[in-house]
Protein backbone atom coordinates (compact mmCIF):
# COMPACT_ATOMS: atom_id res chain seq x y z
CA UNK A 1 0.00 0.00 0.00
CA UNK A 2 1.64 3.39 -0.95
CA UNK A 3 2.20 6.23 1.60
CA UNK A 4 -1.02 7.66 -0.22
CA UNK A 5 -3.39 5.05 1.17
CA UNK A 6 -1.99 4.96 4.14
CA UNK A 7 -3.08 8.48 4.57
CA UNK A 8 -6.17 8.59 2.38
CA UNK A 9 -7.58 4.83 2.10
CA UNK A 10 -9.77 3.41 -0.47
CA UNK A 11 -13.41 3.36 1.45
CA UNK A 12 -16.42 1.41 0.06
CA UNK A 13 -19.70 1.53 2.06
CA UNK A 14 -21.44 -1.69 1.75
CA UNK A 15 -25.60 -1.31 2.67
CA UNK A 16 -27.48 -4.40 1.56
CA UNK A 17 -31.44 -3.57 0.65
CA UNK A 18 -34.89 -5.33 0.47
CA UNK A 19 -37.94 -3.34 -0.02
CA UNK A 20 -36.11 -0.36 1.08
CA UNK A 21 -37.77 2.02 -1.51
CA UNK A 22 -39.00 4.39 1.56
CA UNK A 23 -35.57 5.30 3.19
CA UNK A 24 -32.76 4.64 0.03
CA UNK A 25 -33.02 7.92 -1.07
CA UNK A 26 -32.16 9.56 2.32
CA UNK A 27 -29.96 6.71 3.11
CA UNK A 28 -27.64 7.67 -0.26
CA UNK A 29 -28.08 11.24 0.77
CA UNK A 30 -26.54 11.17 4.36
CA UNK A 31 -23.98 8.89 3.08
CA UNK A 32 -23.17 11.49 0.32
CA UNK A 33 -22.77 13.84 3.09
CA UNK A 34 -20.64 11.82 5.30
CA UNK A 35 -18.15 10.57 2.57
CA UNK A 36 -17.90 14.50 1.43
CA UNK A 37 -16.76 15.59 4.93
CA UNK A 38 -14.37 12.76 5.12
CA UNK A 39 -12.86 13.90 1.47
CA UNK A 40 -12.84 17.22 2.51
CA UNK A 41 -10.85 16.08 5.84
CA UNK A 42 -8.35 14.21 3.66
CA UNK A 43 -9.73 10.77 5.74
CA UNK A 44 -10.38 9.15 2.16
CA UNK A 45 -9.78 8.67 -1.20
CA UNK A 46 -11.41 10.23 -3.33
CA UNK A 47 -11.78 6.85 -4.91
CA UNK A 48 -14.01 5.59 -2.78
CA UNK A 49 -17.78 5.07 -2.86
CA UNK A 50 -21.17 4.02 -1.62
CA UNK A 51 -22.41 -0.11 -2.78
CA UNK A 52 -25.73 -1.08 -2.44
CA UNK A 53 -26.64 -4.65 -2.43
CA UNK A 54 -30.68 -4.94 -3.98
CA UNK A 55 -31.58 -8.53 -2.27
CA UNK A 56 -34.11 -9.40 -4.70
CA UNK A 57 -36.36 -6.41 -4.02
CA UNK A 58 -40.32 -6.59 -5.15
CA UNK A 59 -40.84 -2.73 -4.63
CA UNK A 60 -38.71 -0.05 -6.32
CA UNK A 61 -35.16 -0.27 -5.05
CA UNK A 62 -33.56 -1.15 -7.46
CA UNK A 63 -35.13 1.44 -9.76
CA UNK A 64 -34.15 4.14 -7.19
CA UNK A 65 -30.37 2.45 -6.96
CA UNK A 66 -30.34 3.51 -10.84
CA UNK A 67 -31.30 6.68 -10.72
CA UNK A 68 -28.39 7.17 -8.20
CA UNK A 69 -25.20 9.75 -8.91
CA UNK A 70 -22.24 7.89 -10.58
CA UNK A 71 -20.56 7.42 -6.55
CA UNK A 72 -22.90 5.25 -5.98
CA UNK A 73 -22.48 1.76 -7.68
CA UNK A 74 -25.24 -0.93 -7.44
CA UNK A 75 -25.31 -4.85 -7.18
CA UNK A 76 -28.56 -6.61 -7.96
CA UNK A 77 -28.85 -9.65 -6.81
CA UNK A 78 -31.07 -12.51 -8.90
CA UNK A 79 -33.20 -13.92 -6.34
CA UNK A 80 -33.47 -12.68 -2.76
CA UNK A 81 -30.58 -14.23 -1.15
CA UNK A 82 -30.93 -13.46 2.40
CA UNK A 83 -29.74 -10.55 4.16
CA UNK A 84 -26.35 -12.05 5.21
CA UNK A 85 -25.55 -13.30 1.63
CA UNK A 86 -26.36 -9.80 0.15
CA UNK A 87 -23.62 -8.58 2.69
CA UNK A 88 -21.37 -11.06 1.71
CA UNK A 89 -21.74 -10.67 -2.11
CA UNK A 90 -21.25 -6.67 -1.62
CA UNK A 91 -17.99 -7.63 0.63
CA UNK A 92 -16.65 -10.22 -1.79
CA UNK A 93 -16.97 -7.27 -4.57
CA UNK A 94 -15.54 -4.49 -2.63
CA UNK A 95 -12.71 -6.42 -1.43
CA UNK A 96 -10.27 -5.99 -4.55
CA UNK A 97 -11.32 -2.59 -4.86
CA UNK A 98 -10.60 -0.84 -1.28
CA UNK A 99 -8.24 -0.36 1.37
CA UNK A 100 -10.97 -0.49 3.97
CA UNK A 101 -14.91 -1.04 3.79
CA UNK A 102 -17.72 -0.49 6.04
CA UNK A 103 -20.91 -2.60 6.25
CA UNK A 104 -24.59 -1.19 7.23
CA UNK A 105 -28.20 -1.34 7.25
CA UNK A 106 -30.44 0.81 5.02
CA UNK A 107 -32.90 1.42 7.52
CA UNK A 108 -30.43 4.54 8.68
CA UNK A 109 -30.58 2.63 12.58
CA UNK A 110 -26.75 2.43 12.67
CA UNK A 111 -24.87 5.83 13.63
CA UNK A 112 -23.42 7.56 10.48
CA UNK A 113 -21.08 9.92 12.21
CA UNK A 114 -19.68 6.38 13.81
CA UNK A 115 -17.52 6.26 10.57
CA UNK A 116 -15.27 8.87 11.31
CA UNK A 117 -14.19 6.55 14.52
CA UNK A 118 -14.07 3.50 12.52
CA UNK A 119 -11.15 5.08 10.61
CA UNK A 120 -9.14 6.32 13.13
CA UNK A 121 -9.32 2.63 14.85
CA UNK A 122 -7.90 1.97 11.25
CA UNK A 123 -5.41 4.22 11.76
CA UNK A 124 -4.81 3.24 14.76
CA UNK A 125 -3.74 -0.71 13.16
CA UNK A 126 -6.74 -2.14 13.16
CA UNK A 127 -7.86 -4.66 11.12
CA UNK A 128 -11.61 -4.90 12.46
CA UNK A 129 -13.50 -2.02 13.78
CA UNK A 130 -17.40 -2.98 15.30
CA UNK A 131 -20.03 -0.68 16.05
CA UNK A 132 -21.22 -1.42 19.47
CA UNK A 133 -24.43 -0.74 20.88
CA UNK A 134 -23.91 1.51 23.69
CA UNK A 135 -27.33 1.13 24.71
CA UNK A 136 -30.65 -0.88 23.77
CA UNK A 137 -32.93 2.16 24.89
CA UNK A 138 -35.10 2.10 21.41
CA UNK A 139 -35.61 -1.64 21.64
CA UNK A 140 -39.02 -3.39 23.18
CA UNK A 141 -38.76 -4.95 26.39
CA UNK A 142 -38.99 -8.05 24.39
CA UNK A 143 -36.18 -7.74 21.97
CA UNK A 144 -34.18 -6.31 24.34
CA UNK A 145 -34.10 -9.10 26.84
CA UNK A 146 -34.02 -11.60 23.89
CA UNK A 147 -31.09 -10.31 22.38
CA UNK A 148 -29.17 -10.50 25.97
CA UNK A 149 -30.38 -14.35 26.27
CA UNK A 150 -28.90 -14.90 22.79
CA UNK A 151 -25.93 -13.31 23.38
CA UNK A 152 -25.56 -14.87 26.55
CA UNK A 153 -25.98 -18.41 24.51
CA UNK A 154 -24.00 -17.96 22.27
CA UNK A 155 -21.01 -17.62 24.43
CA UNK A 156 -22.35 -20.30 26.47
CA UNK A 157 -22.31 -22.52 23.65
CA UNK A 158 -18.47 -21.44 22.93
CA UNK A 159 -19.33 -19.33 19.98
CA UNK A 160 -17.74 -15.98 19.70
CA UNK A 161 -19.30 -12.98 19.24
CA UNK A 162 -19.50 -9.79 20.05
CA UNK A 163 -22.37 -8.56 22.59
CA UNK A 164 -24.63 -6.28 21.16
CA UNK A 165 -22.77 -5.85 17.27
CA UNK A 166 -25.22 -6.70 14.55
CA UNK A 167 -23.27 -6.03 11.13
CA UNK A 168 -22.72 -2.48 11.26
CA UNK A 169 -18.39 -3.20 10.90
CA UNK A 170 -15.56 -1.85 9.07
CA UNK A 171 -13.06 -4.61 8.16
CA UNK A 172 -9.83 -4.07 6.14
CA UNK A 173 -8.85 -5.50 2.52
CA UNK A 174 -6.81 -7.50 4.42
CA UNK A 175 -9.75 -8.77 7.08
CA UNK A 176 -11.95 -9.31 3.61
CA UNK A 177 -9.28 -11.34 1.73
CA UNK A 178 -9.46 -13.71 5.23
CA UNK A 179 -12.88 -14.15 5.24
CA UNK A 180 -13.49 -14.82 1.61
CA UNK A 181 -11.50 -18.30 2.49
CA UNK A 182 -14.70 -19.33 4.74
CA UNK A 183 -16.96 -21.12 2.31
CA UNK A 184 -19.96 -22.19 4.28
CA UNK A 185 -23.51 -22.43 3.02
CA UNK A 186 -24.68 -21.88 6.00
CA UNK A 187 -23.88 -18.03 6.97
CA UNK A 188 -23.24 -16.15 9.89
CA UNK A 189 -21.34 -13.29 9.45
CA UNK A 190 -20.98 -12.24 13.13
CA UNK A 191 -19.41 -15.63 13.98
CA UNK A 192 -16.88 -15.69 11.05
CA UNK A 193 -15.58 -11.99 11.66
CA UNK A 194 -14.26 -12.70 15.13
CA UNK A 195 -12.94 -15.97 14.15
CA UNK A 196 -10.37 -13.89 11.30
CA UNK A 197 -7.70 -13.78 14.60
CA UNK A 198 -6.90 -10.26 13.28
CA UNK A 199 -6.49 -6.89 15.51
CA UNK A 200 -9.85 -5.25 16.61
CA UNK A 201 -11.26 -2.19 17.93
CA UNK A 202 -14.67 -1.17 19.23
CA UNK A 203 -16.85 2.21 18.34
CA UNK A 204 -19.93 2.95 20.46
CA UNK A 205 -22.90 4.54 19.43
CA UNK A 206 -26.76 5.00 19.92
CA UNK A 207 -28.87 3.28 17.60
CA UNK A 208 -32.04 5.28 16.64
CA UNK A 209 -35.30 4.41 15.72
CA UNK A 210 -35.51 2.79 11.75
CA UNK A 211 -35.81 6.06 9.41
CA UNK A 212 -39.10 4.74 7.50
CA UNK A 213 -40.63 1.06 6.05
CA UNK A 214 -41.10 -1.68 8.50
CA UNK A 215 -38.45 -4.27 9.86
CA UNK A 216 -37.26 -7.42 7.50
CA UNK A 217 -36.48 -9.06 10.54
CA UNK A 218 -39.55 -9.85 12.43
CA UNK A 219 -39.49 -12.61 15.20
CA UNK A 220 -39.92 -15.67 13.14
CA UNK A 221 -36.68 -14.46 11.00
CA UNK A 222 -34.89 -13.76 14.48
CA UNK A 223 -35.41 -16.93 15.62
CA UNK A 224 -34.34 -18.59 12.54
CA UNK A 225 -31.22 -16.70 12.75
CA UNK A 226 -30.31 -17.18 15.90
CA UNK A 227 -30.53 -20.85 15.56
CA UNK A 228 -28.15 -20.82 12.87
CA UNK A 229 -25.54 -19.12 14.34
CA UNK A 230 -25.85 -21.99 17.01
CA UNK A 231 -25.87 -24.79 14.91
CA UNK A 232 -23.53 -23.32 12.54
CA UNK A 233 -20.87 -22.72 15.39
CA UNK A 234 -21.15 -25.03 17.88
CA UNK A 235 -22.30 -29.09 18.75
CA UNK A 236 -22.92 -28.27 21.97
CA UNK A 237 -26.60 -29.13 21.43
CA UNK A 238 -25.73 -32.82 20.39
CA UNK A 239 -23.24 -33.02 23.01
CA UNK A 240 -26.30 -32.49 25.79
CA UNK A 241 -28.39 -34.85 24.19
CA UNK A 242 -25.44 -37.67 24.43
CA UNK A 243 -25.07 -36.33 28.08
CA UNK A 244 -28.71 -36.44 28.70
CA UNK A 245 -29.06 -39.88 27.10
CA UNK A 246 -26.56 -40.96 29.35
CA UNK A 247 -28.39 -39.68 32.56
CA UNK A 248 -31.79 -40.77 31.29
CA UNK A 249 -29.76 -44.43 30.67
CA UNK A 250 -28.74 -44.92 34.40
CA UNK A 251 -31.96 -43.56 36.21
CA UNK A 252 -33.57 -46.22 33.69
CA UNK A 253 -30.84 -48.97 35.12
CA UNK A 254 -31.84 -47.70 39.27
CA UNK A 255 -35.82 -48.03 38.12
CA UNK A 256 -35.43 -51.42 37.06
CA UNK A 257 -33.25 -52.28 39.94
CA UNK A 258 -36.00 -50.51 42.15
CA UNK A 259 -39.40 -52.87 40.18
CA UNK A 260 -36.81 -56.01 40.21
CA UNK A 261 -36.30 -54.92 44.27
CA UNK A 262 -40.53 -54.88 44.67
CA UNK A 263 -41.01 -57.47 42.65
CA UNK A 264 -39.14 -59.81 44.93
CA UNK A 265 -40.03 -58.83 48.22
CA UNK A 266 -43.93 -58.89 46.54
CA UNK A 267 -44.89 -56.01 46.99
CA UNK A 268 -45.81 -55.58 43.41
CA UNK A 269 -48.21 -52.62 42.39
CA UNK A 270 -49.42 -52.12 38.65
CA UNK A 271 -47.83 -49.34 37.64
CA UNK A 272 -49.92 -47.94 34.33
CA UNK A 273 -49.57 -44.49 35.24
CA UNK A 274 -46.18 -44.37 35.13
CA UNK A 275 -45.60 -46.94 32.47
CA UNK A 276 -47.20 -44.45 30.09
CA UNK A 277 -45.93 -41.24 31.75
CA UNK A 278 -42.23 -42.99 30.84
CA UNK A 279 -43.36 -43.87 27.41
CA UNK A 280 -44.25 -40.48 26.69
CA UNK A 281 -41.33 -38.90 28.24
CA UNK A 282 -38.65 -40.82 26.65
CA UNK A 283 -40.65 -40.59 23.35
CA UNK A 284 -40.80 -36.48 23.55
CA UNK A 285 -37.23 -36.66 24.46
CA UNK A 286 -36.25 -39.03 21.37
CA UNK A 287 -38.16 -36.84 19.21
CA UNK A 288 -36.53 -33.88 20.44
CA UNK A 289 -32.80 -35.54 20.16
CA UNK A 290 -33.59 -37.07 16.40
CA UNK A 291 -34.53 -33.82 15.37
CA UNK A 292 -31.71 -31.70 16.68
CA UNK A 293 -29.51 -34.48 15.25
CA UNK A 294 -31.14 -34.07 11.76
CA UNK A 295 -31.13 -30.33 12.00
CA UNK A 296 -26.91 -31.04 12.11
CA UNK A 297 -27.42 -33.48 9.08
CA UNK A 298 -29.51 -31.06 7.21
CA UNK A 299 -26.96 -28.42 7.15
CA UNK A 300 -24.06 -31.00 6.62
CA UNK A 301 -25.96 -32.26 3.51
CA UNK A 302 -26.81 -28.46 2.55
CA UNK A 303 -22.49 -27.94 2.86
CA UNK A 304 -21.49 -30.64 1.01
CA UNK A 305 -23.85 -29.38 -2.23
CA UNK A 306 -21.82 -26.52 -2.39
CA UNK A 307 -24.45 -24.33 -4.06
CA UNK A 308 -23.72 -20.82 -4.76
CA UNK A 309 -24.88 -18.66 -2.33
CA UNK A 310 -25.71 -16.06 -4.68
CA UNK A 311 -25.79 -15.36 -8.11
CA UNK A 312 -24.96 -10.89 -9.29
CA UNK A 313 -27.55 -10.29 -11.78
CA UNK A 314 -26.84 -6.65 -12.93
CA UNK A 315 -23.57 -4.18 -11.90
CA UNK A 316 -24.24 -0.92 -11.78
CA UNK A 317 -21.18 1.28 -12.24
CA UNK A 318 -21.25 5.13 -13.67
CA UNK A 319 -17.54 5.67 -13.51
Amino acid sequence: MSSENVKKPVLYIVVPCYNEEACIEETVKRLQKKMKALREAEKISAKSRIVLVDDGSKDKTWELIESMPKQVIGLKLAHNSGHQNALLAGLMYVRKKCDISISMDADLQDDIDAVDGFIEQYNDGCEIVYGVRSERKTDTWFKRNTALGFYKMMNFLGVEVVYNCADYRLMSSKALNAMSEYGEVNLFLRGIVPKLGFKTGIVKYVRAERFAGESKYPLKKMLNFAWDGVTSFSIKPIRAVLGFGVVVFFVSLLIMLYSLIVKIIGNAVSGWTFTICSIWLLGGIQMISIGLIGEYIGKTYMETKRRPRYHIEKILCKD
